[in-house]
Parts: C-alpha cells; sequence; structure tokens
C-alpha cells in the first residue's frame, strides 16, 4: 500500500492517470453523442461554417477602373473571386509557380511596353504551365499554330516555340499591343486574347459599343476579366483571402547556362552528357525541342539552356527539421584510409573554333566543372579566353596496418 501511495504521489503518474481518464471520457461521449442522425446533424450544422468572400471596394485592370457599381459585373466578379479563393490546391499552385516565372513575364512586359497586370493572363490561360488545351492551344499563353506564326513563333514537328516562356511572352505582347492599336482600351485586348480580334470585332459592330463591361458577349469571354480580376486580388493580397505560405515553399527560379548552337544535333541525349548534363534536363529547360534530334538544316542560331551546377544546392527547405537517432554498429568495420587526390591548377587559353566540348575532352573533365570553376555565365567562349581548370592526380592509399 506504501508503494501505491508513493507512486500517487509522483506528478507524472498523476498527470498520465488524469490524461488517461480524460481520454477515456472523451471517447465514451463522442461514441454516443451522435449516435442518433438527428443530434448528428443538428451538431454539423452547429459547426460547419463556408464564408462568404467581400468584394474589394475598387478594382481597376491596367489603370482602368471597373465599374463595381454595375450589379451584373460585381457578380461576374463575386463568382471568380469565390471560385479561386477556394479553389486552394490550384491557387497555390499559382504562388508557386509565380515566384519563378513572374520576374521573367514581368522583365518582358515591361520591355515590351505591356501593362504588368498581363501576367495574370499567362495565370489563368495555363497556370503558368506549358499546358494543352482540347482545342490544341499550346503553353503559357496558350497560342493556337496559326496565331502563333503569325506572330513569328517557329512551329513544326522539330521545334514549338509556344513551349518558349520566352519567345512566346514577347509574340504574346505582338498580339496585345496588335489590338491595344485597334480597340483602344486593355480590357478589350484581354477579351480580344480570348475570342480572338475578328470575334470582338464582330461584337462590337452589332452592339455599337466599344466598352467590354458594357458588351453582351459569350459567357467564356464575359468571365475572361473578372477571372483576371479575382486573381490579381488574391495573389496581390494572399493574407486577405486567407493563403498562408513562407518564401521556401515558393518556386525558386531556374539558374541556368546557355548554350549557342547554329548546326544540326544528331542526338540530344549524347549533346547534354556532352555538356555535363543529362536528356531529362534538356527536356525539362527546354521543352520547346520536340524530338530527341535537331536538324537544323537551315542553319538557324538556337540558345539551349542546361542547369547551372548552383541549381542543385540546396535550399533552406531541404534542410531536416530534426535528426534521426544514431543507429548502433552491430559490427566493428576496419577503417581503409580514402586514396589522396592532389589538384593541380593550370590555365587554358582558348583557340579560335573551340568550344567547352573540345576543352572538356582535352582535359578529361566534365564542361560543368569547367563552368563552376570559372564561373561561366554563358558557355560561348571566345578566342583568347583564359580558363583555370582542375586537373585531379590520386595518389596511393596508404596500406592498412593489421
Amino acid at each position: 500500500m506504501e508503494k501505491l501511495r508513493r507512486l500517487w504521489a509522483n506528478k507524472f503518474v498523476k498527470s498520465f492517470a488524469f490524461a488517461l481518464l480524460a481520454g477515456l471520457v472523451f471517447r465514451l461521449t463522442t461514441a454516443t453523442k451522435y449516435s442518433d442522425d438527428s443530434e448528428y446533424l443538428e451538431a454539423f450544422w452547429e459547426n460547419y461554417q463556408v464564408y462568404a468572400v467581400p468584394l474589394p471596394q475598387a478594382m481597376s485592370f491596367a489603370g482602368e477602373e471597373v465599374p463595381l457599381l454595375d450589379f451584373e459585373v460585381r457578380e461576374r466578379i463575386d463568382r471568380e473571386i469565390l471560385v479561386n479563393t477556394y479553389y486552394q490546391s490550384q491557387t497555390l499552385l499559382y504562388f508557386k509557380r509565380a515566384n519563378r516565372w513572374f520576374p521573367i513575364i514581368e522583365k518582358i512586359l515591361k520591355e515590351e511596353g505591356v501593362p504588368d497586370d498581363f501576367k495574370y493572363l499567362a495565370v489563368i490561360e495555363s497556370g503558368l504551365s506549358n499546358a494543352i488545351s482540347p482545342a490544341a492551344a499550346v503553353g503559357f499563353w496558350q497560342f493556337l499554330k496559326g496565331t502563333a506564326l503569325e506572330n513569328g513563333l517557329e512551329v513544326n514537328d522539330e521545334i514549338d516555340e509556344r513551349y518558349h516562356v520566352e519567345k512566346s511572352t514577347r509574340a504574346a505582347c505582338r498580339y496585345l499591343k496588335k489590338a491595344y492599336a485597334e480597340f483602344g482600351s486593355w480590357s478589350m485586348v484581354a477579351a480580344a486574347y480570348n475570342m480572338g480580334l475578328g470575334g470582338l470585332r464582330g461584337q462590337v459592330k452589332l452592339q455599337q459599343l466599344e466598352d467590354y463591361h458594357s458588351l453582351y458577349l459569350n459567357p467564356e469571354t464575359a468571365r475572361y476579366l473578372p477571372r483576371l480580376l479575382a486573381v490579381k486580388a488574391i495573389m496581390e493580397n494572399p493574407k486577405k483571402y486567407g493563403y498562408r505560405f513562407r518564401e521556401q515553399h515558393l518556386y525558386k527560379p531556374l539558374k541556368t547556362v546557355t548554350v549557342t548552337v547554329d548546326t544540326a544535333i544528331s542526338d540530344l541525349v549524347a549533346f547534354a552528357k556532352s555538356q555535363g548534363s543529362d536528356y531529362k534536363f534538356l527536356k525539362l529547360l527546354n521543352p520547346w525541342l520536340r524530338k530527341s534530334y535537331l536538324p537544323n538544316k537551315s542553319r538557324k542560331t538556337y540558345q539551349i539552356q542546361f542547369p547551372h551546377p548552383d541549381m542543385f544546392v540546396a535550399g533552406e527547405e531541404l534542410k531536416p527539421q530534426y535528426q534521426l537517432p544514431p543507429v548502433e554498429e552491430k559490427l566493428e568495420a576496419v577503417a581503409i584510409p580514402p586514396a589522396e587526390v592532389k589538384f593541380r591548377e593550370v590555365k587554358h587559353t582558348v583557340k579560335k573554333g573551340e568550344d567547352l566540348r573540345a576543352i572538356a575532352e582535352l582535359f578529361e573533365v566534365k564542361a560543368a566543372d569547367i563552368v563552376r570553376w570559372n564561373k561561366l555565365e554563358s558557355t560561348d567562349l571566345v578566342k583568347g579566353q583564359t580558363l583555370l581548370i582542375q586537373i585531379a592526380e590520386p595518389l596511393e592509399a596508404p596500406a592498412v596496418q593489421p
């Protein structure tokens, strides 16, 4: 009995006993609380809550005010804000991808003189991915083949620049500026992007109106600008719409090395290996290359991207949050000292016509290592350029003493 009294006096034991008792009471009460369907439904309706999303007091697109006092306009925007606020998984992907791709798109829009708000057009068109629609529209900007060719993109069996983010963004800017020259309104330009210049031109002529918000349009085009506005509102104010994430959750911009080619490549797999990479990353970074070879009969110049060595450096998000306990060694192992390696640094002066691949083969090193050692931003070399090469000279490992 004295043992039991001393045991009960222990604070840990007492806390554990109370926690166990509370758990048993909870299980018993919750197991019987909703045994009746009417009680369950009553509890469900009391506890389940979905909130309406307040609309902004004012909205604009590319500097043009949106007439929120028009109930029909307001209700269309309300629908899109609800849909995109409560489609959490998709909207979170928008934030993640935007961190990688918006800097590229924003820079090109600025250079081309197109309002920054049009970056959200790529979001609603493709979710910032190289999507393919049922109508065979392709890429971030969802170009049909004919429209892509009209706006300067190369599209054939081997090359499809609709998959090239930078080139397709410039093509989209050409289309947007052409539409603005005709309609004089960026809201109308967005509508034209969805239904085509001819389609919008026909509705303007029929209805004798040139204001997007006043036109009676097909359901898809009527939703188009409200979707843009909703995505813009949410992505500019994520916390306001309930989205919480940390910087480490977002996709980082891709750091690459550019290889310029103006000849045919018979085997892209071998070409990738010659650059110290592999076919997977060649295709991921250059999705516009549609085959496993590049004929290039016209000897055009192409820029092919490969991973920069720094791309594979783990970020903070990959560091473990905890450490596993060490594993006990069951057997004693004899430690074998590793072979020592001595590195000798040599300088190489680039000769006329010499490329990175040839230099790597000459010194029996990887092209990617030469890029890293010299912190090259491009693999285009010039005659007279000095490169540092690290040559490994392994030494024999010392003998293991018995």
